[in-house]
């Protein structure tokens, strides 16, 4: 029963991600930042859809991002990846983006990694 629940809700996200992306188109003058949320971890990128490219990214995932957050819970890992794709941006010469939360609910690590690419200066 566990697994057939399990599919429900993947199916229910995976239709709000479609429903999501027929609004949402990223341009060179104002890219798509996009997440994914696992049980363990989270990532993001920035897209390039009119050039399929992608511009930047970060992840909680890999020895780097262990080496500078070090052992953190997953909310404060989300903070930490949200201020760093904003520091990537800002790198890469883009200020605003437009937010593809993928699905997920705003909500938890989703809201966590979006308050802290604002609070970095990225705007959307």
């Amino acid at each position: 029963m566990e697994i057939r629940n399990a599919q429900i809700r993947r199916q229910a996200r995976l239709n709000r991600k479609a429903r999501i992306r027929k609004r949402i188109f990223g341009t060179p003058e104002r890219p798509r930042l996009v997440i994914f949320r696992s049980t363990r971890h989270i990532s993001c990128q920035v897209i390039d859809d009119q050039a399929g490219r992608t511009l930047c990214a970060a992840t909680s995932e890999g020895k780097a991002f262990a080496e500078m957050a070090g052992d953190v819970a997953k909310t404060e890992a989300a903070k930490k990846v949200g201020a760093l794709i904003a520091e990537r941006c800002k790198a890469a010469g883009i200020e605003t983006v437009v937010f593809d939360r993928n699905g997920f609910l705003y909500h938890g690590r989703v809201a966590a990694l979006a308050d802290a690419a604002r609070e970095a200066g990225l705007k959307f």
